[in-house]
């Protein structure tokens, strides 16, 4: 096992992953911006870096000044949590090139996996089902292109191959508006992502968001831990997910997240991942993977037991799974409500100082957070400051318990979406595991009209 390791991120998931190497027996290497010195995690760490000005393009985002850190530190091995680092490839291979491990998967891997053709084509040659779509990037010729869509029939979406978190996307409704629109998410493409490649897919009218946890480790083995609904979302972006998702059969469940298994197994995938899909007409189509921890993982360790950031140690450490299939066991139900530090409504961050923080407790309740009273929220970085989850041996009671933690919470001195995630937890459609992808959009335009 590790003798130290170097967190190489911030907010609820520094500390997350601290806990777990504390648990371990593992010290811990806080490196933090300017603005995050007074922050828990920096404070709980054995040893801590300040690695750069308060912008993460100066501070979180700098390669050169993390691996510096792990150096004078000493550190054994790097973990980069969600979000900043935690998916380029060219981190991960400076990291072992540096003599680090990079618990995640390898480089080569994150760049299969972070191109969304190359990624598409990995999946359905290892039998993994796909919305339907252009076969690779799209040409240059319009008339392929409006020929193309016609065999897949209107509407489409079009996607930047190395988009995410939202970015990147524009819906097609008519033949009019086609070829201007892949020019447009051309030219997003190249601005955000520096890749001007777009691919084109069947745009799905009601569909649920669906994801599978897996795990792998170097020695050939696969598992998969039960899938989570995360449809409520807002331009892409998760506010509350669950696990097990709703209305998704043991059986339908068992056939997809094997496929997903035997899939890590033919791209030798180490780490922990997620397979995201689309689901509609009891069918699963594969939109993308996420080749890190999720913001979301807790809910599947409640129903699972795992603890999915102690086995990511473990697997980087060269250790194999201790758990085969047949020993992941499903009990119960998970819900998760991501706390931002934002109006509930307009999404507008809310920065600044936490005057009162009371989190709520009581039987299975469980909060992640970095925040504190007296915390300054810094309007730097993403707004969320936590998250709480609820678990009950059923959906009911996991919902009735988050109604209850909700009512509990008390955070003052800035605004949170507390008050949109009462209002979802009492949503009839949401109670009956009815919503899609667009219903909370829909909703909120209602609200707001």
């Amino acid at each position: 096992m590790f003798d130290k390791i170097l967190i190489a991120n911030r907010g609820e998931i520094a500390l997350r992953i601290q806990r777990a190497c504390r648990e371990l027996g593992i010290k811990t290497v806080a490196v933090h911006s300017e603005a995050d010195k007074e922050a828990k995690y920096v404070k709980l760490a054995d040893e801590s870096v300040c690695i750069g000005p308060a912008a993460s393009s100066q501070s979180y985002l700098n390669i050169p000044a993390v691996i510096s850190a792990a150096e004078v530190t000493d550190a054994e091995a790097i973990h980069p949590g969600y979000g900043f680092l935690s998916e380029n490839a060219d981190f991960a291979e400076r990291v072992e090139q540096s003599g680090f491990v990079f618990i995640g998967p390898r480089a080569e891997t994150i760049r299969l996996m972070g191109d969304k053709v190359s990624a598409k084509d990995t999946m359905k040659k290892a039998g993994v089902p796909c919305v339907p779509g252009s076969e690779g990037a799209l040409p240059d010729d319009p008339a392929e292109i409006i020929h193309i869509t016609k065999q897949i029939g209107y509407p489409v979406i079009i996607k930047a191959a190395g988009g995410g978190g939202g970015r990147g996307m524009r819906v097609v409704h008519t033949e009019a508006a086609l070829i201007s629109s892949v020019n447009m998410t051309k030219a997003e493409a190249q601005a955000a992502f520096g890749n001007p490649v777009v691919y084109m897919e069947k745009f799905l009218e009601q569909p649920r968001h669906i994801e599978i946890q897996i795990l792998s480790d170097q020695h050939g083995n696969s598992i998969y831990l039960g899938e989570r609904d995360c449809s409520m979302q807002r331009r892409h972006q998760k506010v509350l997910e669950e696990a097990p998702a709703p209305g998704i059969s043991r059986r339908l469940r068992d056939r997809i997240g094997q496929r997903c298994a035997d899939a890590c197994k033919r791209i030798n995938y180490r780490g922990a991942g997620t397979f995201e899909f689309l689901y509609e007409n009891n069918e699963f189509y594969f939109i993308e993977m996420n080749t890190r921890v999720q913001v979301e993982h807790p809910v599947t360790e409640m129903i699972t037991g795992v603890d999915i950031v102690q086995e990511q140690i473990r697997v980087a450490c060269g250790e194999k799974l201790r758990l085969r299939q047949k020993d992941v066991q499903f009990r119960g139900h998970a819900i998760e409500c991501r706390i931002n530090a934002e109006d509930p409504y307009t999404f507008v961050p809310s920065p600044g100082r936490i005057t009162t923080f009371h989190m709520p407790g009581g039987p299975g309740i469980r909060v992640d957070t970095h925040a504190y009273q007296n915390y300054m929220v810094p309007p730097h970085y993403d707004s969320m400051i936590g998250k709480l989850i609820a678990y009950g041996d059923t959906r009911d009671q996991a919902i009735a318990r988050m109604n209850i933690a909700l009512s509990e919470m008390v955070v003052e001195g800035i605004k949170t979406n507390v008050a949109l995630h009462r209002d979802l937890m009492n949503d009839a459609a949401f109670q009956l595991g009815e919503t899609s992808i667009h219903y909370l959009e829909n909703k909120l335009g209602i609200q707001t009209k």
